[in-house]
């Protein structure tokens, strides 16, 4: 059988781009192998591309004796083999190498590796970022690198900075908006930070509508409890003003029953005297003092009764509301009651504060107090229930004097 040194140059030729791709091929491999982690058969692959380096190299030397005389007995020996087992060498080397490659590929296909999870990472629709303390950044996504030109200008080098940037914070991004959160965790005894860019667009919308709704809610809501309030009013209004219908009505009956009336007739004109007194009577019931001055006088006369003098120090203020002055005319009776009851007091002070942010009423009294924390319950208790419907608040203090103080928030 022929010796392979003595094959044409074009075979020997041949040969040896056979062994350069082979090499070149195993070199790939052992790389490939590497970047998936898969030391051991990076290991394989650089150990059987020695054989086929040093079999381009024998070639390669029996090349140059040609032209030389000279080569190594290696090279001699190796070169007085059958070609056959050259052939069969190298196409044994193939078969590994193509065996290795297509292991590495089906191990891509089939197992979590870093390059399936970088694939993974920058196809999902919200941006992750994750790095050192030092603001190293470890791995960074396609969707969090363009949020980080948009938001900063530059790109995503230094984590740290960054996530001082967003801070967990919503921003509007070409047209959409994301949510920005962050999460540490440990692996490998080390702390590191992600950071995660969430799409929220649909909900923040959906938000935004929903705070309208609440919003028109509210305002009807409001609506309902004035008209619901004012139904009593509109009813007793009516009342009086068909009361007032029925007494022009009756007045003019005895506008004609008075015109017919005898003179001699004692009696009927008595009985009908009677009744122009009860129909005036009744006609000028609404035309004296109004509810705030029904209310204040209300005042006045229980504090008269309790035998306690009332000490205004100015008027009620304007600003409040016709529910505020209720509720605060019921603090005031509250207040004398307690004075009377719990101090023996003599007198009360009523004064106001007005402030940016709210009203103040002060009911102030002497007497005998002791200083003490003041337990709201009876009275006190439904005044403060009262006044959480209306969105006020009630204090009291027991010092050298007994302090009860209604806020209204405005």
């Amino acid at each position: 059988m022929t010796p392979f040194f003595e094959l044409s140059p074009p075979v020997r030729s041949a040969f040896a781009f056979w062994a350069l791709a082979l090499c070149l091929f195993c070199i790939f491999s052992a790389a490939l192998a590497a970047v998936k982690k898969r030391y051991r058969f990076t290991a394989f692959a650089l150990i059987l591309s020695v054989p086929v380096y040093f079999a381009w190299q024998v070639i390669f030397d029996l090349s140059l004796s040609v032209r030389s005389g000279a080569a190594s007995a290696v090279s001699r020996d190796l070169g007085g083999t059958a070609w056959i087992w050259w052939a069969v060498i190298f196409a044994a080397l193939t078969a590994l190498s193509l065996l290795l490659l297509g292991y590495n590929i089906r191990y891509d296909k089939t197992f979590i590796t870093p390059g399936a999870i970088k694939l993974f990472l920058d196809k999902i629709p919200c941006g992750v970022c994750c790095w050192r303390d030092n603001g190293r950044v470890l791995f960074s996504n396609v969707c969090m690198n363009r949020l980080c030109v948009a938001l900063t200008g530059s790109p995503l080098l230094n984590g740290k900075h960054f996530g001082d940037a967003v801070a967990d914070g919503i921003f509007d991004v070409d047209g959409k908006v994301w949510r920005f959160s962050f999460r540490d965790f440990v692996t490998g005894g080390e702390t590191l930070h992600e950071l995660i860019a969430s799409d929220v667009t649909a909900e923040y919308a959906k938000t935004q509508a929903l705070e309208k709704d609440k919003a028109e809610l509210s305002r009807l809501n409001g609506e309902l409890k004035e008209y619901t309030l004012s139904i009593d009013d509109t009813v007793r209004h009516q009342e009086i003003l068909q009361a007032k219908v029925n007494i022009h009505d009756e007045m003019n009956r005895l506008m004609l029953s008075t015109t017919a009336a005898e003179g001699d007739d004692t009696a009927g004109l008595d009985r009908i005297f009677s009744l122009w007194e009860k129909n005036a009577l009744l006609l000028c019931m609404e035309a004296g003092d109004t509810a705030d001055e029904k209310a204040a006088e209300g005042v006045e006369a229980l504090a008269a009764a309790l035998k306690i003098r009332l000490v205004w120090c100015c008027p009620v203020p304007d600003a409040l509301t016709d529910k505020q002055k209720s509720l605060f005319y019921t603090a005031a009776k509250e207040a004398v009651i307690n004075a009377v009851k719990h101090a023996s007091a003599k007198e009360i002070n009523i004064s106001f504060d007005d402030t940016d942010n709210s009203i103040l009423c002060h009911f102030t009294n002497g007497g005998d107090v002791q200083s003490r924390d003041v337990c709201f319950t009876g009275g006190l208790l439904n005044l403060s229930r009262l006044a959480a419907k209306q969105g006020a608040s009630v204090t009291a203090e027991a010092g050298e004097k007994f302090t009860l103080t209604l806020t209204y928030k405005k």
